[in-house]
């Protein structure tokens, strides 16, 4: 996708599709990203001694699903270092509440069924509430912590526009804001808020970067 070398923080950066020997890593990064977030952690149940290994669990199957159904996941690599990771879901095939079955039933195994359930009803919320017909859904995102605050989230970012471009078809890319973290970083990157979402007893932000006409 392209190299960059940022001058002021001294890092030769890259961003390229991930392959599938970085997937445990890129799995380490998102976990550290999203153990804090409300939605995962009412989902989960973060006050219970388990919620790392559900948590955990529930990514593990996600980059696997990724994987299988050639979904977009981009790397941002400083080095031989990955320190950030994407993953969307495409219009062309996207994933949804109709997920395989495979990762049905390892979701009820490692993190049960009435989470897969709220999980499964919490793509459903955010789906409907989606303007655009054709569209990318970053459904996960992160930067790895001791390389946030000095603009690589921005880069990883334009890597997901490059991809918006490769797919003539989407209207936009679509992500589901539940910290004022995450708020402030899309809104500073050019993504405007739609509505307000409750997922369960959480409520976050819709938001969407529309195609340059």
């Amino acid at each position: 996708m392209g190299d960059v070398v940022d001058s002021e923080v001294g890092l030769d950066i890259r961003a390229e599709y991930l392959s599938s020997e970085d997937l445990k890593l890129a799995a380490s990064l998102l976990y550290q990203s999203y153990q804090d977030d409300p939605v995962f952690i009412e989902i989960f149940n973060g006050d219970k001694p388990d919620y790392e290994q559900r948590l955990r669990a529930l990514i593990r199957e996600e980059l696997s699903v990724f994987w299988q159904a050639k979904q977009p996941m981009v790397g941002l690599y400083s080095g031989e270092t990955l320190v950030g990771a994407a993953c969307l879901n495409s219009p062309e095939e996207g994933l949804n509440s109709n997920r395989f079955w495979h990762w049905r039933l390892k979701m009820m195994l490692s993190a049960g069924y009435f989470s897969t359930k709220q999980m499964i009803e919490k793509e459903n919320i955010i789906a409907d509430a989606v303007p655009l017909k054709s569209y990318h859904m970053l459904s996960l995102i992160a930067i790895h912590p001791l390389h946030q605050h000095n603009g690589l989230g921005h880069y990883l970012m334009a890597a997901v526009n490059n991809m918006l471009d490769e797919h003539p078809s989407s209207e936009g890319v679509v992500v589901y804001a539940t910290t004022d973290k995450y708020l402030n970083f899309f809104s500073d990157v050019g993504y405007e808020t739609v509505k307000q979402v409750q997922v369960g007893n959480v409520s976050g932000t819709l938001m969407v970067h529309t195609r340059k006409k």
